[in-house]
């Protein structure tokens, strides 16, 4: 049975199409957009990983989104071979001051697994973002392990007075509790915007190894 898009759906569907073709990162001629009760829905082929992420941030920027469903496949327009991958992950990691040393790379037909241990949550983002923009990579499995070096209640603590600083978050509306080295994010927020910063914000305190968001938009 086929949907009826609502005009509050179309309207959206357009935001979203506007917002990718104005993006200067984002090629968005073979990208198709569906919305539906605020979910938007990407389809289609771009020619990087890159773009695949680029046109994902680029959705959720629009006012009204409440989540991004990205099916957008990887057709490189450039093939290269998992050991020329390989090498230059491993060389660009060598060369990034805030990558963690000691991270193995494993590379299969254009994606690449990230495995090791690190003390902080920035340096398993930072690994991830050395590689994912590396010529002909399809796609980025990070499976850096964070290990927790602090108590649950020093890092929800540094989680609230970190939120009250942020002049963009609202952080009266919003409830951090910590278990391990795992942060519950429960409450509202204005925006696809500030649920990023509030998340961001969580993953920014030591010792924090997963970020359970359920975060709701409520403008």
């Amino acid at each position: 049975m086929t949907m009826i898009a609502t005009h509050e759906e179309t309207v959206l569907r357009d935001s979203v199409m506007r917002q990718l073709a104005w993006d200067p990162q984002v090629d968005a001629t073979m990208i198709g957009v569906t919305a539906q009760a605020g979910v938007v829905t990407l389809s289609g082929y771009v020619d990087t990983y890159s773009g695949r992420l680029a046109a994902e941030r680029a959705a959720r920027r629009v006012y009204g989104v409440k989540a991004v469903a990205n099916e957008l496949a990887v057709k490189l327009a450039e093939t290269r071979i998992d050991p020329d991958i390989a090498r230059d992950a491993v060389q660009t990691l060598a060369n990034r001051i805030d990558a963690p040393r000691g991270i193995s790379v494993t590379v299969r037909d254009g994606h690449i697994t990230l495995g090791g241990t690190v003390e902080w949550m920035f340096q398993r983002a930072a690994a991830e973002r050395a590689v994912k923009y590396l010529r002909g990579v399809r796609g980025v499995f990070n499976n850096i392990v964070v290990k927790p070096s602090v108590s649950p209640k020093d890092v929800q603590q540094r989680i609230v007075e970190a939120l009250h600083r942020h002049a963009d978050i609202d952080a009266r509306r919003i409830q951090v509790t910590a278990d391990g080295g795992r942060v519950i994010l429960n409450g509202f927020v204005r925006s696809w915007n500030e649920k990023d910063e509030v998340e961001k914000a969580a993953w920014t305190a030591p010792g924090v190894s997963a970020v359970d968001d359920r975060l709701a938009i409520a403008p």
